[in-house]
């Protein structure tokens, strides 16, 4: 009778973990604001309500694209390169903060060659912060 040999020895299940195993529901994501300007008035709220099948899907109103367009400028302080330059002056031009949502790989990418891909990451979180995020999907939804 032929015995078989094992040709890889057999280790725990918990030391058979990888990377792609980890859930990916810790991640939130961002999600660009939407073409639509939140309302400024009180006239304009109550209309909006009233019409609108979704406001939470507003974008924040335009009055705040100028804050945000600061930070974004902040960003790239200590960075003086020519790309960076060339950021600054597309941040400038940005007419609506999904312009500016859109200009965030662009940053990632400035940032990430001048200093490393962590610091990127870490400033970009804070940026952020002006755009509506996402809770993950359950891995058992449909997509």
């Amino acid at each position: 009778m032929m015995k078989s040999l094992p040709l890889l020895p057999r280790w725990p299940r918990w030391s058979r973990r990888s990377t792609l195993d980890a859930p990916s529901s810790l991640r939130v994501e961002v999600c660009p604001p939407s073409l639509r300007q939140s309302p400024a008035s009180p006239w304009q709220r109550a209309m909006f309500w009233l019409l609108a099948p979704a406001p939470q899907d507003a974008s924040p109103p335009s009055n705040r694209l100028h804050a945000v367009r600061g930070d974004f400028m902040a960003l790239l302080d200590d960075i003086d390169t020519d790309a960076a330059g060339a950021l600054r002056q597309r941040i400038a031009d940005a007419r609506s903060l999904r312009e500016l949502w859109h200009l965030r790989a662009e940053a990632y990418r400035v940032i990430g060659l001048v200093y490393s891909q962590s610091v990127a990451e870490d400033r970009l979180a804070r940026m952020n912060r002006h755009f509506p995020t996402r809770a993950p999907r359950s891995q058992f939804a449909p997509l």
